[in-house]
């Protein structure tokens, strides 16, 4: 049996998106700069698929700004936050300890420039709460950048409440919704968002293009120079059949997110509980407040990368945390945010299941990762020592 379960990495193109793509890449193939008529198709499609993605989020088209991905998006979101706040005087941003390396990376450039930047705790539920945004905001706050959905745990933030909270302090407020999208509702008017990222692989669309949502008045910095698309704010030939092919898998995702709930969350709360019989071992992150297909767990005793390496054998393709830190050999800053220790936090596992996943599928997950977990323990001296109290237990059995 072959299970792919890492869709928080990427996922499989829909062919609605691949066919949405082709005629992009057949005949209306013009650039979208150019006068001539195969020039201004492309234009019209370009704007078409603006409008499109405008209606899903419910914002203006205007408002909408195509990108390479979701990692572009959030550091323009950022920097351009940043420079509008470093020109009124203020430079402290409100982060959280567990945000993706995407805004990570970009807060501590922009710390080496002179900012402040402040990380909240996320508490072992893997959620921050508005209070402890409302406490944190000072007079010279330029911005609040808190993610949607955790990429590797997959908990849920009060987005809504903590954009209430930023409009009422008159600070603006980002969010990293990649991992949101196509997973609960996202409204950025309802939800007083300022500015929002996403990309289209991670909801069946293809790699290499996203959307940044900035509100009418934010001033967008430029990140990359070179021409005037994007209405001057992000140059570079647009990828229309990338663009075509985000906007119709975007559309899909969202049309019908309380049955894609409906149908997976029973899914994953039967995985969630197959895995808890496993002896110490515990789920990450809030159980109630998370996206419907991503669980996260550690197992004492084992390391992840001999878990995810004897799964791949028995044909299931997971991860032990974020794709973009997969090669290190340094455990999740997110789980170690969360409060795990070193030694749990290498024996962690994420499986990210979608939609088309069966029963039978979940069952054959739980019978796998039991046998896995089971077989590393028997041949670890690290579990022998836990085993035989030469060293305490973190989890309870």
């Amino acid at each position: 049996m072959k299970i792919y379960a890492d869709n928080a990495a990427t996922t499989k193109m829909s062919e609605n998106a691949i066919n949405a793509m082709l005629p992009y890449m057949r005949e209306v193939f013009g650039n979208p700069s150019s006068l001539y008529e195969i020039g201004q198709k492309a234009k019209e499609a370009l704007e078409d698929s603006r409008r499109r993605a405008a209606a899903v989020l419910n914002c203006d088209a205007k408002e909408i700004y195509f990108t390479s991905g979701g990692s572009e998006a959030d550091n323009q979101a950022i920097i351009s936050a940043a420079r509008i706040g470093e020109k009124k005087g203020k430079k402290h941003i409100i982060s959280t300890t567990f945000e993706h390396h995407a805004v990570l990376h970009t807060l501590k450039k922009l710390e080496k420039e002179g900012f402040e930047i402040e990380l909240l705790d996320v508490h072992s539920s893997g959620v921050v709460t508005a209070e402890q945004v409302g406490k944190a905001i000072r007079e010279d706050t330029a911005l609040v950048t808190i993610m949607y959905a955790n990429n590797e745990i997959g908990t849920v933030q009060p987005i809504r409440e903590i954009g209430e909270v930023c409009r009422e302090k008159n600070v603006l407020f980002h969010t990293d919704a990649v991992q949101a999208i196509g997973h609960v509702p996202v409204d950025v008017k309802n939800d007083n968002i300022d500015m929002l990222s996403l990309s289209a692989h991670k909801f069946h669309g293809p790699r290499g293009v996203g959307i940044l949502y900035a509100k009418k008045g934010i001033i967008l910095t430029n990140i990359i120079e070179g021409g005037a698309q994007e209405r001057g704010k992000r140059a570079g030939t647009e990828n229309l059949a990338g663009i075509e092919g985000m906007v119709t898998a975007l559309e899909d995702a969202t049309k019908d997110i309380q049955g894609y709930a409906n149908k997976l969350i029973p899914l994953r709360d039967k995985l969630i509980a197959g895995l808890e019989e496993i002896p110490y071992s515990e789920l990450n992150g809030d159980r109630a407040k998370r996206v419907p297909g991503t669980v996260n767990f550690c197992f004492e005793g084992i390391e992840g990368e001999s878990l995810l390496l004897l799964l791949d054998d028995k044909g299931i393709s997971a991860s032990s945390g974020s794709a973009c830190t997969s090669g290190s050999l340094d455990p999740s800053h997110v789980l170690l945010a969360i409060g795990r220790p070193h030694e749990v936090a290498h024996g962690s596992l994420r499986l990210s299941i979608s939609e088309d996943i069966t029963e039978e599928e979940i069952e054959y997950l739980i019978k796998s990762v039991k046998e896995v977990v089971d077989y590393l323990r028997n041949m670890s001296p690290f579990w022998r020592d836990l085993v035989n109290g030469k060293r305490p237990h973190v989890f309870k059995a």
